[in-house]
């Protein structure tokens, strides 16, 4: 009897012992260690840190789960509230109890080719450590699944099926950030709709005190705490790391944002709510998305991580040979600007399409999306061959649509009286060049469903194979947010339809990319974020594209819409007194440091043929790449980038930088030590300013080899950019050897 007591104690010693223990999992390279164990009342944590850093302290995780008996009539409790403090007292969540019940390991190195992005060949390289807990008072069990990068960590929860845990509802998801410190940050503002934001830079502390003033005005906005922003977040310690938050593979689930106790300087997950308030519905087996953890003492190495795509599931398109990178034109700045209009008229007050006849009212004269204005984009496309021109406010409905919380504003498939959409096709085949289709939504989501088959066969019927969508405004159905479980499912609903059409979709005001366009690689591009729009509604600060690529360009590539020369917003409208706070070089650098493959040049064609030398950047500039090289980077500061196009011995440079100006120092050494090369370096002048004088550029050839140096001087708000080109003794004869 004694010798059975001695064994059983002996195992639960065991069991105990195997349930508190650390579970260690360091990176490929060793310079990362993560730590998961169960803390006191069977509590789930992780820690990280890198070459001994601390770069997430001991952080709790978990989900907070709706209780089946509350209430279903008082909607009162469903509005969004404080957290709750203490929510280990909640019996039904996932948040404690549980134990370790196996542990598996696993290595995992492949090499994969994106169909389109910055390289031609991406290295997936991890670590995974899964740990299977089990929660003993309720018998349910759940996996949390780390993978542990050189450049960072990903992880998630993972829910098996199971006859305790089927179909759940998330109340809240506390996974915890802890801060090793009071770190700097670039941020903007927690929203449920937009992150149309300029960023701000403080510490972690003062993000409460400089909320109020960061929250500016939008179409559609919903902002929920003090200190709440949004990822992807990018940070810096006092001793030199760079830390990245964000999240990978965001499907079937709603957007996370951070809230921050700034008294301990822990982040926690919030997610989006939808009209009830709650944060997702789920059905075993499911899982969550990867939370992500970028971390590097050299800032270059954020821009070039690849853990976002490598955290998402190869391509679900067998066949990808209809989807081409674009670099386009458009009917599109002349409206922004305020110089043209998207409405036909301005004769009606209220539009109902099958009812309003246009043929009875009286043209506005400034409508852009006219045949023959049209026609004049087109042929500008075809004379310095871009791909495509994209068409705004070609359709019927933009008189009345903006703010109305209306329902059925668009169908998709009429056109106005003075766009001939047969006409235009056959032009623009006969030139060479795409259409490219746009659809706003107004938000009103289960409008554009209804639609959206017999407005893809309208794409394909007409010849256009590529859509810009935009969701401006208040979501319908009422209630629901941009970025919800709801809005998320959308836009994959919609992406995956396109899909079966052969249509590349590039979607506006949508959730901000995760990677998802490595397993859905027809999503081209996305906005989310604040892009060259802003430019003409007052202004970006001049450091903002110094932070995207560390912030919403680590999810995927963005359609920022680069390329203005005028700067001066006036001279298109005199009643926009706004300014673009950029150089004319800067904007050249753009198309090299904002990386996408879908590249436009924004300004209006006659001001690039008053430019048409420094245009000649544009014209050249490759979308798809077979190398990226970050040579110079800092967040808020700087950015200088080195991309070889695809299928090509060119190299292309852009390098940008903040409103304090600098001179970069570079070098040529990624080039062939072979060969000899001539560099067209377009850059600012020596009496150039973003304010006073932005259109200042110089333009000079030399010749290079990887043996090169250049130090290049960089006006405030300004950069440079660089085409290279092989070259033999007789081009580079009379040239100045660099």
């Amino acid at each position: 009897m004694k010798k059975v007591i001695s064994i059983s104690i002996f195992i639960s010693f065991c069991l105990i012992f195997q349930t508190m223990k650390a579970q260690e999992l360091k990176s490929p390279d060793g310079n990362l260690t993560l730590k998961f164990s169960i803390q006191n009342g069977g509590i789930p944590t992780y820690a990280l840190t890198y070459k001994n850093k601390d770069v997430i302290k001991t952080s709790k995780l978990g989900l907070e789960l709706k209780d089946d008996s509350d209430a279903h009539t008082d909607f009162s409790d469903f509005s969004v509230k404080p957290k709750d403090n203490n929510p280990s007292e909640d019996k039904v969540s996932l948040l404690n109890g549980f134990e370790i019940t196996d542990t598996k390991t696993a290595t995992f190195d492949e090499s994969w080719k994106p169909v389109w992005g910055e390289t031609n060949q991406i290295r997936n390289h991890y670590n995974e450590l899964a740990v299977t807990l089990n929660q003993k008072s309720t018998d349910r069990h759940i996996v949390i699944r780390f993978r542990l990068f050189d450049d960072g960590l990903g992880f998630r929860y993972e829910f098996p099926e199971q006859k305790n845990l089927t179909y759940f509802v998330i109340k809240e998801e506390r996974t915890q950030f802890a801060m090793a410190g009071d770190h700097k940050a670039f941020w903007i503002p927690g929203d449920y709709d937009t992150q149309e934001y300029d960023y701000t830079t403080s510490k972690l502390s003062e993000i409460r005190g400089l909320m109020s003033k960061a929250i500016t005005p939008n179409s559609s906005q919903t902002p929920f705490s003090e200190t709440g922003v949004q990822t992807a977040l990018m940070m810096k310690t006092d001793d030199g790391l760079y830390i990245n938050l964000h999240e990978a593979a965001l499907i079937n689930y709603s957007c996370m944002h951070l809230n921050l106790d700034d008294k301990n300087m822990i982040f926690e997950s919030w997610l989006t709510p939808d009209a009830q308030g709650y944060k997702g519905y789920m059905q075993a087996p499911c899982h969550t998305p990867w939370r992500t953890v970028i971390v590097s003492d050299d800032a270059r190495n954020v821009l070039a991580s690849h853990i976002t795509l490598n955290l998402n599931e190869p391509s679900k398109i067998e066949d990808t040979s209809w989807i081409k990178p674009v670099k386009y034109i458009g009917v599109w700045w002349e409206m922004i600007t305020g110089k043209s209009s998207w409405a036909y008229t301005d004769d009606v007050y209220s539009v109902q399409l099958g009812v309003t006849d246009y043929s009875k009212t009286k043209p506005n004269g400034k409508h852009a999306a006219n045949t023959e204005h049209v026609k004049a984009y087109i042929d500008f496309a075809a004379l310095h061959g871009f791909d495509g021109v994209l068409v705004e406010g070609w359709n019927v409905g933009w008189e009345d649509w903006f703010g109305k919380s209306k329902d059925y504003v668009f169908d998709f498939v009429t056109p106005y009286p003075d766009f001939d959409v047969k006409e235009l096709n056959a032009y623009a085949k006969s030139k060479g060049v795409k259409i490219i289709m746009h659809h706003e939504t107004s938000s009103s989501v289960r409008n554009y469903e209804r639609h959206i088959d017999k407005a893809y066969q309208f794409m394909v019927d007409n010849g256009y194979n590529s859509v810009k969508s935009g969701y401006v405004g208040n979501i319908i159905p009422r209630g629901e947010h941009h970025y919800g479980q709801w809005m998320v499912n959308h836009y994959q609903y919609a992406f995956e339809k396109a899909a079966d059409y052969k249509i590349m979709v590039n979607a506006h005001e949508a959730v901000r990319p995760t990677g998802v366009c490595r397993t859905w690689p027809n999503l081209i591009g996305n906005e989310s974020a604040r892009g060259t729009e802003y430019q003409a509604f007052g202004g970006n600060k001049p450091n903002h594209v110094t932070v995207l690529p560390f912030t919403r360009l680590i999810g995927g590539p963005m359609d920022y819409t680069p390329g203005i020369f005028q700067m001066d917003v006036s001279k298109y409208n005199p009643g926009n007194n706004s300014h673009v706070n950029s150089t004319l070089a800067n904007q050249l650098a753009l198309y090299v440091t904002m990386y996408s493959p879908l590249q436009m040049a924004a300004d209006l064609p006659e001001t690039y043929n008053q430019y048409l030398d420094a245009f000649q950047f544009i014209k050249d500039v490759a979308i798809d790449w077979d190398e990226s090289k970050y040579l110079e980077a800092e967040p808020g500061e700087y950015i200088t980038v080195a991309r070889k196009a695809k299928n090509s011995n060119n190299w292309f440079v852009g390098s940008v930088c903040d409103e304090n100006g600098r001179t970069s120092n570079i070098t040529f050494e990624y080039l062939d030590p072979a060969k000899t090369y001539i560099a067209t370096i377009y850059s600012d002048a020596k009496d150039a300013h973003y304010k006073t004088n932005p259109q200042a550029y110089t333009i000079r050839k030399v010749v290079v080899t990887s043996k090169s140096k250049l130090s290049q001087l960089c006006a405030p708000a300004g950069g440079y950019a660089i085409s290279i080109t092989e070259a033999d003794k007789a081009q580079t004869k009379g040239l100045k050897r660099l």
